[in-house]
């Protein structure tokens, strides 16, 4: 039996065709598609600009950067997420302050936070996790900026504006198996046209994307609306299947829509145990995180992101799935 890849890019000769292009142009540094590529980014994300540059984490890097955060400083993140965000914080020389999560979402929780805040706190980063926006209304209450990480999130709107318009900076990946691609790659996002400005200045020379990852980054967002239209219809048939499995499906929110980059069960069993029998079925399945982030960061209890990562299985989501495996994923019963 065929593996069902827990996840993999969506990629179409269109998108091929349009780095071939600028590939045969020999312009393939830096330059003006580049240049397009953040403008309509930024409009759709509905924010005044955008600098690209070659990742996520150096997107994050340079966004605590811009606001002048170093050493003596310290910036609550949340512990249910990738460690890219340790990375970028111990660049600067600051300190994090690792939070717990809420149950329902797996998002930052607005109260762990305010326990967390004092003088040194300079930035709260906020993921959007799995493609569901954050609490934002309150934790922009607390008047530290926040930076949104919409590494996951690209498209999903919160309060009838898009994730990512909020915050003081936001930041997105590129990477090959996100929500779209080019390859590697990351911006950052913002209304605050100076602190833009100062992140190209410190995005040159190492962080620079090329124009042939922004030609498939361009493709890729033509196609974002029918990437997400895809992965909300996948969804809709996992909530069906899955309703009445005993599993905990992702929460319905009325001020939130997400877009399903991940779609994450919650089971009775131990997570390592339903991916094996997942993948006895030719079901890839994944943890959602690889190690929650206070196991890094001494000090910092953290109680329901351990009971998540001993609960949570990823399954895929994503556009290439076809209507069999769709079909093959939710005729699974495990129990």
């Amino acid at each position: 039996m065929k593996l069902i890849p827990h996840s993999k890019p969506t990629l179409s000769p269109k998108d091929i065709a349009a780095v071939s292009h600028v590939l045969k142009s020999g312009a393939l540094a830096q330059g003006k598609k580049v240049l397009e590529f953040e403008g309509k980014v930024a409009r759709y994300m509905g924010v005044k600009a955008g600098v690209a540059c070659n990742s996520g984490t150096s997107a994050l890097h340079l966004a605590l950067l811009a606001l002048n955060i170093g050493p003596g400083d310290e910036v609550i993140i949340p512990s249910f997420v990738c460690s890219a965000l340790l990375n970028a914080i111990s660049y600067t020389g600051a300190r994090p302050l690792v939070v717990d999560v809420k149950e329902d979402d797996f998002n930052i929780a607005p109260l762990e936070v305010k326990a967390k805040l004092n003088k040194k706190v300079k930035a709260i980063i906020v993921p959007h996790m799995f493609g569901c926006p954050a609490d934002l209304k309150e934790l922009l209450r607390f008047g530290v900026p926040v930076i949104e990480d919409c590494a996951q999130s690209i498209g999903a709107d919160y309060m009838g504006r898009r994730a990512g318009s909020f915050g003081a900076l936001s930041i997105c990946s590129f990477y090959a198996t996100k929500v779209m691609t080019t390859g590697e790659g990351g911006m950052v996002l913002s209304n605050q046209i100076k602190i833009l400005d100062r992140i190209r200045e410190l995005r040159e020379h190492n962080y620079k994307m090329t124009d042939f990852q922004a030609a498939l980054g361009l493709s890729q967002l033509q196609k974002l609306p029918d990437f997400i239209k895809k992965r909300k219809q996948i969804a809709r048939f996992y909530d069906r299947a899955f309703a009445e499995s005993g599993f905990k499906i992702p929460p319905k929110d009325e001020n939130r829509d997400p877009i399903y980059y991940r779609y994450v069960i919650k089971s009775k069993k131990r997570a390592g145990i339903v991916i094996e029998q997942l993948k006895k079925k030719g079901v890839g399945a994944s943890l959602p995180v690889f190690k929650p982030l206070h196991h890094y960061v001494p000090g910092s209890p953290c109680p329901v992101a351990d009971r998540l990562m001993d609960q949570c299985v990823s399954i895929p989501i994503y556009p290439d799935l076809t209507y069999g495996q769709i079909q093959q994923i939710c005729s699974i019963k495990l129990h």
